[in-house]
């Protein structure tokens, strides 16, 4: 998504250059310990970046003792689906808070944010034209848009794992395990202990008279169906990773994307899809051995076994199809 400046932006850069050369005053040491009692008030350790923290940064000399990684954002993009900015922030946070997770006295690698409206200035001086937009500036930038080092759009809509990969490749330093908040929260968790608590009695007397849902067997089943179909799919994976069920066509915006074609990202449409034809396979196969053979007609047991094994085939085969049509590893058959 392109973006425009004011007048203002490119006035506000034409006096930083002027300034910047003339004043070196300002002391690394100072700044490193400004910016890490700054990362230390956020909850994720990224630092908001303004035109008057940018000025010190420029103010000091080069090589400085810090890299920095910026992610730039606008909040009047946010409901553009298409390019999923708090989505694609929401990964940036997650990258810091695992950096400073496994690296805590870190002062060698600051993470930022920027946002367009309250810093164009900021934006044009590193020569930002669209969104979205990571960049890694090195201790020997001195040009800004020539000297830093622009993220790939691939690494950037991979999520947090691959925003690392750059990160090491490009800095030298090791990110570590990428922590991502849990899905309960600790008040939610003390609820739910408190609840069980309370409850543990009646379920204990429940389960000792032999009258409660775990002594259904029609509950096991489904259940074990469930919990089949959800390792299949991928859900799991989904669910962590936050991976929509479809995406925005970007030739057509009215359009819902289910399946992508292409290796580098999956759709939770197409786990859904393969989880489904893994789960019909495996019905097929439960039912001709444990019920099938129960029933004495023989012809009715061969009609029955010929149709689950077309069904059976027919299922793996459109697996095959779309597995081939994803990576394009194999030729595709109709």
């Amino acid at each position: 998504m392109a973006i425009s400046y004011n007048t203002n932006s490119f006035l506000f850069i034409l006096v930083l250059l002027l300034l910047v050369p003339i004043n070196h005053t300002l002391n690394s040491d100072d700044l490193v310990s400004e910016l890490t009692v700054l990362r230390s008030r956020s909850s994720t350790g990224v630092i908001h970046l303004s035109n008057r923290l940018l000025w010190q940064i420029l103010s000091v000399p080069v090589p400085r003792p810090f890299t920095l990684l910026v992610f730039f954002d606008s909040q009047k993009l946010h409901s553009d689906s298409e390019i999923s900015l708090p989505k694609l922030k929401n990964e940036f946070l997650v990258l810091s808070s695992s950096f400073h997770t496994n690296n805590p006295d870190s002062k060698k690698f600051f993470f930022f944010d920027i946002e367009f409206q309250e810093s164009q200035a900021s934006f044009a001086l590193f020569g930002v034209k669209s969104l979205p937009h990571i960049c890694l500036v090195p201790p020997f930038a001195i040009d800004f848009e020539r000297d830093s080092i622009q993220m790939e759009s691939s690494d950037i809509l991979r999520h947090a794992e691959s925003m690392a990969e750059f990160v090491e490749a490009k800095s030298e330093l090791t990110v570590g395990t990428i922590h991502r908040p849990g899905f309960i929260s600790k008040k939610q968790r003390m609820c739910i202990i408190a609840l069980g608590l309370i409850l543990s009695p009646f379920l204990v007397k429940k389960i000792v008279s032999g009258n409660s849902l775990l002594h259904d067997k029609n509950i096991w089943m489904a259940g074990s169906i469930f919990v089949y179909f959800f390792s299949v799919s991928g859900t799991m994976y989904n669910i962590i990773n936050k991976i929509p069920i479809a995406m925005v066509d970007r030739d057509d915006p009215g359009k819902l994307v289910f399946f992508y074609d292409g290796s580098g990202m999956q759709l939770g449409a197409e786990g859904f899809t393969v989880g489904f034809l893994y789960t019909i396979f495996g019905l097929m196969l439960a039912f001709v051995t444990h019920v099938l053979i129960h029933v004495k007609n023989r012809n009715i047991q061969r009609f029955v076994m010929l149709l689950a094994i077309f069904v059976s085939f027919w299922a793996v085969k459109k697996v095959f199809y779309l597995y081939n049509w994803k990576t394009g590893l194999g030729p595709i058959y109709g």
